[in-house]
């Protein structure tokens, strides 16, 4: 019998109530959470994987019954991992990696469970992965192994071969139709979107051959810290000692044009390089932090650049007003 509710209060009474919403386990509540929290909608392997994230039980079943035994035992056995009561630590040559290896051990881990994915099918199901596990692995190989949306990188987080013209309305598995999402991009998108955010990946290739930042790029002995969108120098014409420049590697003249990855690329190694300046002066009590967007604003040098600037007690007369400075006359107030 259909429950009848016409107003809020029915709903939430029914929601409430032992003997409305009935349970013998948490997927009713966490399927609801899983459809609410997508807008309306959600999929069946969203939700699925709702339900493992949710079941605590689940979590601590693999907690006690397989980390320890296996594979703990083994790893720790070969000499990969140490083992300091629940603690797991890299060993022997895995301790010991530069990016680079570190880098190519990720690829050749990704690929093994990828494989492992394909070949097993415990219900005799052709169709049950969306994208076959050696098909995502290339995906995610071409993107960088980052969200092609967010710049999320794999190393923080799920990254999935998500479908630009869904299935659900006849998208294919042809690599042209796929691209690399996060979780939490690709549950945002839905599977009434077909964004194709290939070309946000493409673009970071673009460099300007007439620019000198797009130059500095390739002098590593200017770069004093990069990661795979950004890179760090120190100013050429420094305000104070240890000012330094967080520049993306994309050509892009306005820092309203960047994008979310390259934006989490610079605050990276503006905390890097803050923590590094402390360091090395500890003496350091402040920081200037920031980007001339256009010509009326002050740029000189059209890519994008952010300064980091480590300020000190009595480096100036009448510090107050910071950054407003940059109208004469408008720093006090």
């Amino acid at each position: 019998m259909v429950p009848t509710m016409t107003t809020f209060d029915d709903l939430r009474a029914f929601l409430r109530s032992k003997t409305g919403l009935r349970m013998s386990h948490i997927y009713k509540p966490v399927m609801l959470l899983e459809v609410l929290r997508n807008g309306g909608q959600a999929s069946k392997e969203d939700i699925a994987e709702a339900f493992v994230l949710r079941d605590s039980s689940q979590i601590d079943f693999y907690r006690r019954k397989i980390v320890h035994a296996m594979p703990g035992q083994r790893l720790v056995r070969d000499g990969l991992l140490t083992r300091d009561g629940d603690t797991y630590r890299l060993a022997g040559l895995l301790s010991e990696l530069t990016p680079e290896q570190a880098h190519e051990v990720e690829t050749i881990l990704e690929q093994r469970i990828s494989d492992y994915l394909e070949l097993r099918n415990p219900f005799g199901d052709k169709n049950l992965e969306a994208v076959p596990g050696s098909l995502r692995f290339e995906v995610l190989k071409r993107a960088g192994n980052r969200c092609e949306l967010c710049g999320a990188s794999s190393r923080t987080t799920q990254i999935d071969a998500d479908h630009i013209v869904p299935r659900a309305r006849g998208g294919s598995n042809d690599p042209s139709n796929l691209q690399a999402l996060c979780r939490t991009c690709n549950a945002q998108k839905r599977d009434r979107d077909d964004t194709n955010f290939q070309g946000v990946h493409d673009s970071y290739k673009h460099r300007a051959p007439d620019c000198i930042f797009c130059q500095l790029e390739s002098n590593k002995d200017r770069t004093v810290a990069e990661n795979q969108l950004a890179f760090a120098i120190r100013d050429g014409y420094p305000v104070t000692d240890g000012h330094t420049l967080v520049i993306p590697k994309r050509h892009v003249a306005d820092y309203f044009e960047l994008h979310q990855a390259e934006r989490n690329a610079i605050e990276q190694l503006l905390h890097q390089q803050r923590r590094l300046l402390m360091e090395a002066d500890p003496s350091t009590t402040g920081w200037n932090v920031g980007v001339n967007a256009g010509k009326s604003a002050g740029q000189t040098v059209f890519h994008v650049h952010v300064h980091l600037i480590p300020r000190h007690e009595g480096d100036t007369e009448e510090p107050r007003g910071g950054v407003r400075g940059v109208i004469p006359g408008k720093q006090a107030y």
